[in-house]
């Protein structure tokens, strides 16, 4: 197999390296991944909108076309991280992107298959008794209808509930409008069914063509029957890798599609060659400052101390001995290599990830982002001697900036802690800067297990006790929802248009997308806060060495070290992005 480059990425197999920080982010992933697997209506994933990040369930022309979560979900990731001419991706720190978008091509494999069986039972069912099959798809849809619009009723009434009386009456006045139209609705196709039974037992002709029409309205139902069998098999062996994946294991995803069998299978190919770069992607060590939003797949920017002092010679008459900003900073990346070591047996520090980081400014409303390229990035790495040369001249006016990284990676993955340091020197002011991002946990939302249908029916003797009856997984709705995609299955852009999609939101990142704010989970607040003081400490420690060595006076440096100290251990987070001017 030939080698093929695209983006300066060489796809051609070579030594396999271990990527860093794949370790301890299970949970955090799988929460993610798990979302492929689930059922339920599509619009639910926009529970989990942040105040920048929102999701958006675009709806299409025929609600019996429309998805589920988990296929929405899946098609959207598919089309957004692999698809040809796709944009930049976010780095998903915390998570690994390529085991979600495997599972996410697992369950859309899974459901393939359950759909070409129902593609074949659809024909045969209904497609060759085609008059029956239509009135039945009408009555369907205008049923599945009504219920949306009573569930759009009921969700405004919970919405009102904090609101004012007036609001709650209009509320209440539009469901109670809403289940009126419903039941006079029901009424309506009862008496057309009934006539339409009538008919049919006395059709005014005979031969194939009247038994032809009665088989028309049966045949559909036996169908219906058997598609119920597939659908709820499937529904089972997806409620179990959604349930695996939050309990910790679960089936791993299988992509055989992507493991080219001969030099001819181009699909197979091109998924590979799609998967390889998202690893890469995910490697890359250019970030953006979107404003208040902090840096992309960060988090916000939380806590800013800032050191900055004249440069004096420690010794009058003489003069300091030249360095430059690479030379601090190198000093700090040393000593921040020992942060997980300490004078206790006490745990402490995990080993960090310690990486230079350039950042480019990109405005709050952007929607898509553009990676460096040219001579000095090399597989979305920007290379080590344009990180210095950045480092040393990019300090004033426009262009990208550098930052050193301190990161950690805890709470298996739903924690994402980040300490960023820069030094700057213009004209005699030497100024190290520290700064704290963090990123929340994965949405709630997509750590929930499924839960089996029930419902609350009266005993027959005892009839004021109650009892849960466990109902089916799918109901008559749902299976004829699948029955009518299953044909279309095959061209996914059809059903994008009949049913609708998910938009995802931009510039994307499966992590940053869907976190919470790790302030109301009160052990990670308080490891958000802790991480600050003592890499703040081995920063000023290390740049006053370097100062010291050489022959700076460090008097002022110190004192205000000692000040930025007591000041980092407040434990209060801010919004250090949000400048009131």
């Amino acid at each position: 197999m030939g080698a093929a480059v695209a983006d300066g990425f060489d796809f051609s197999p070579g030594a396999q390296v271990p990527l860093q920080g794949s370790a301890g982010q299970t949970a955090a992933t799988f929460a993610i991944a798990s979302a492929a697997y689930r059922d339920g209506p599509a619009s639910k994933i926009e529970e989990a909108n942040s105040e920048w990040h929102k999701s958006e369930m675009k709806k299409g022309l025929w609600s019996l076309f429309s998805p589920d979560f988990g296929e929405a979900f899946s098609r959207a990731v598919q089309v957004r991280m692999l698809g040809g001419g796709r944009n930049p991706l976010i780095q998903s720190f915390g998570t690994e992107p390529q085991v979600i978008v495997e599972h996410c091509l697992a369950a859309t494999r899974i459901r393939r298959q359950r759909d070409a069986l129902l593609t074949i039972v659809t024909t045969v069912f209904g497609i060759l008794f085609l008059p029956g099959f239509l009135l039945w798809l009408v009555a369907f849809q205008i049923r599945r209808t009504n219920n949306n619009k009573v569930r759009d009723a009921e969700k405004d009434v919970n919405e009102a509930a904090g609101k004012s009386s007036k609001e709650k009456r209009e509320a209440k006045k539009k469901e109670r409008e809403a289940r009126g139209r419903a039941a006079v609705t029901t009424a309506i196709m009862a008496i057309i069914g009934v006539a339409i039974v009538i008919l049919l037992i006395r059709l005014p002709f005979t031969g194939v063509l009247a038994w032809y029409l009665r088989a028309s309205f049966v045949a559909p139902v036996i169908g219906g029957l058997w598609a119920r069998r597939i659908c709820e098999g499937t529904a089972k062996d997806l409620r179990d890798r959604w349930d695996g994946l939050l309990s910790g294991g679960g089936i791993g995803a299988k992509v055989p599609e992507a493991v080219p069998g001969s030099p001819g299978e181009t699909a197979a190919e091109q998924l590979r060659q799609g998967l390889a770069k998202l690893s890469a992607e995910q490697q890359a060590n250019s970030v953006f400052y979107a404003g208040p939003k902090g840096i992309l797949g960060m988090g916000t920017r939380w806590g800013s101390w800032q050191l900055a002092e004249d440069l004096v010679p420690r010794d009058e008459g003489a003069e300091i001995h030249p360095f430059r900003s690479w030379d601090v900073i190198r000093a700090i990346h040393d000593q921040l290599k020992l942060l997980e070591r300490g004078p206790l047996h006490t745990g402490g520090f995990p080993t960090p990830s310690i990486k230079h980081w350039i950042v480019a400014p990109i405005g709050e409303n952007a929607k898509k982002v553009a990676r460096p390229t040219g001579a000095d990035v090399d597989t979305y790495q920007i290379r080590p001697h344009e990180i210095q040369r950045i480092c040393n001249e990019q300090q004033f006016s426009g262009g990208n900036r550098h930052y050193l990284g301190v990161q950690f990676t805890l709470w298996d993955g739903q924690l994402v802690i980040t300490m960023l340091i820069t030094v700057t020197v213009l004209h005699e002011t030497l100024r190290i800067e520290v700064t704290g991002h963090a990123l929340g946990p994965v949405h709630s939302l997509f750590t929930s297990k499924p839960e089996p249908k029930t419902k609350e029916v009266a005993k027959s003797i005892r009839f004021w006790e109650t009892t849960e009856k466990t109902l089916p997984l799918i109901e008559s709705d749902e299976v004829v929802r699948l029955a009518v995609r299953a044909p279309l299955t095959w061209y996914p852009p059809v059903l994008d248009y009949l049913g609708g999609k998910l938009v995802l939101p931009e510039p994307f990142g499966l992590r940053h997308a869907w976190a919470d704010k790790p302030w109301r989970h009160r052990f990670m607040a308080d490891d958000a806060l802790r991480t600050a003081t003592p890499v703040l400490r081995v920063v000023h420690a290390s740049a006053l060495r370097v100062l010291e060595d050489h022959g700076v006076n460090t008097e002022k440096f110190g004192n205000r070290s000692g000040v930025l100290s007591g000041l980092v251990q407040d434990a209060s987070p801010r919004q250090a992005d949000v400048y009131d001017a």
